[in-house]
């Protein structure tokens, strides 16, 4: 029961996780009215359906969720680490998805002189994936 009741926890942490980063990103674009560049977009299509399908599998606790949300957030992590290599300056202009546009090196915020918008993704995506794959390993054989 104890392991159930971690488990929960866990996925119940995925949801608020997903929940603040989309409440972020709709803040940022509607708030603060800073347009999305091409790889934010693709990073919402990532994880806002995660809003709906974590707590999917938490009333009841089903931990088959990860297998419909793990392939979302290892996506998403994906294009935010794409994402950041480009904002650093690592991706060569010739292959640059943000040609037209918002551009996706812009500088809207810069907290602490290293937490961008494209590294909050990042942290969030990375947190996110972390935790459904430790999920998916306390399964049950």
């Amino acid at each position: 029961m104890a392991d159930t009741e971690a488990d929960w926890n866990m996925l119940f942490a995925c949801w608020v996780l997903v929940a603040v980063s989309t409440a972020g990103s709709l803040f940022f674009s509607h708030v603060m009215e800073f347009a999305p560049c091409v790889l934010c977009w693709y990073q919402r299509i990532f994880l806002f359906p995660l809003v709906l399908i974590l707590p999917a599998g938490l009333f009841p606790f089903d931990r088959k969720v990860v297998k419909y949300s793990l392939p979302l957030a290892a996506a998403g992590l994906l294009t935010a680490a794409y994402h950041n290599l480009l904002y650093a300056g690592f991706i060569p202009k010739s292959i640059r998805p943000c040609a037209k546009g918002v551009s996706c090196t812009e500088e809207y915020i810069n907290l602490f002189g290293f937490l961008s918008i494209p590294m909050l993704s990042l942290l969030a995506f990375a947190a996110i994936t972390a935790l459904l794959i430790l999920l998916k390993r306390r399964e049950p054989r």
